[in-house]
């Protein structure tokens, strides 16, 4: 079965938590908990999973907000200064990162050292696609390809995108769960066995995915923007972003001619976008190729319904799984 077509990055390190032990004391909310600020609804809803009751979670993000967007505020300034120890994602939201390096350089966790981390480059799948098609291309032809590649310079990094393969989840879950038993060496073992099952639910979920694209008829999925290739590298799939690693990276005429040629040639019949950007591009290619199109949730937040229905990271990330298989004939 293929796998994505994407780079293997070096791991950060698996010592996340030892600064936050070293700094650590016992302060925290008023009600006597350890007072946890996370970035945005992954992370939030790990940190909540792992310290259950011991802890008291601000989220940054409000729900029904796109991450990538967040703006502090004074108060969220505040928070970040009082807390206890802190779960974000570092290049995620930069004006983020510039906050905890000035208030709370030592009391924070970057979940990316946690993992191994994948890279992105927007060009390799149709480069592997033109081979297919071109193997005994001319020299000159060659040099027009790395000129295009050129322009999409911009549409390559380090995917943030961790929470969307359950495995890297529970890896993130047990760093938090580390984190906190060395600032609230009281609750250490509370922490450890909520993390522990915390893991189980998500190799549970991993498993559901695994058996329930296995009899799959295709491997490539099309999506408004780079976030699932950590959930491509799990499953064998190929992810085909319209957009960058961020919604705000808009494709050029060029990556849009890219994909809408990649979709036909592959008999793409589903364009996927998410809840909290535009489907205006989505839409917009869907409607020129013949497709359809669905949600396929980032999970970078909930919306206020999801919030108000009782949704969560499983509910969200089960619902995806039933819109792969629809997508790639194993449903």
């Amino acid at each position: 079965m293929r796998r994505s077509s994407l780079l293997i990055l070096p791991i950060a390190g698996l010592a996340a938590a030892g600064t936050l032990a070293a700094c650590g004391g016992q302060g925290g909310s008023d009600d006597g908990t350890t007072g946890v600020v996370a970035a945005f609804y992954p992370l939030a809803y790990a940190a909540e999973q792992v310290g259950g009751n011991n802890v008291n979670v601000t989220n940054l993000t409000p729900a029904g907000q796109e991450p990538h967007d967040l703006e502090l505020s004074p108060s969220d300034i505040a928070e970040i200064e009082e807390a206890d120890y802190i779960v974000y994602l570092k290049g995620f939201i930069p004006e983020l990162d510039a906050a905890i390096e000035e208030y709370a350089p030592d009391k924070a966790l970057d979940v990316s050292t946690a993992v191994e981390t994948i890279g992105y480059d927007s060009t390799q799948v149709f480069e592997d696609d033109h081979a297919d098609e071109h193997a005994d291309e001319t020299a000159d032809e060659h040099a027009e390809e790395e000129g295009e590649e050129h322009e999409h310079e911009a549409l390559e990094g380090t995917d943030p995108h961790v929470w969307l393969d359950p495995v890297r989840y529970a890896q993130i879950g047990q760093a938090i769960a580390d984190g906190l038993a060395g600032i609230d060496d009281a609750n250490a073992d509370d922490y450890k066995t909520a993390a522990d099952a915390f893991t189980a639910d998500l190799t549970e979920l991993d498993a559901e995915f695994t058996d329930g694209l296995a009899n799959r008829t295709g491997d490539a999925i099309v999506t408004s923007h780079a976030a699932f290739g950590y959930l491509a590298d799990r499953y064998g799939l190929t992810q085909v972003a319209i957009s960058g690693l961020s919604p705000d990276q808009e494709p050029d005429s060029q990556r849009m001619a890219d994909v809408a040629h990649y979709v036909e040639e592959n008999g793409i019949t589903t364009i996927f976008f998410e809840t909290l950007v535009s489907p205006d591009i989505a839409d917009t290619l869907a409607a020129e190729s013949g497709a359809t199109t669905a949600v396929l949730n980032p999970l970078e937040g909930l919306t206020d319904e999801q919030v108000d229905a009782g949704e969560d990271y499983f509910t969200v990330m089960r619902e995806n799984l039933a819109e792969l298989q629809t997508a790639l004939g194993a449903a």
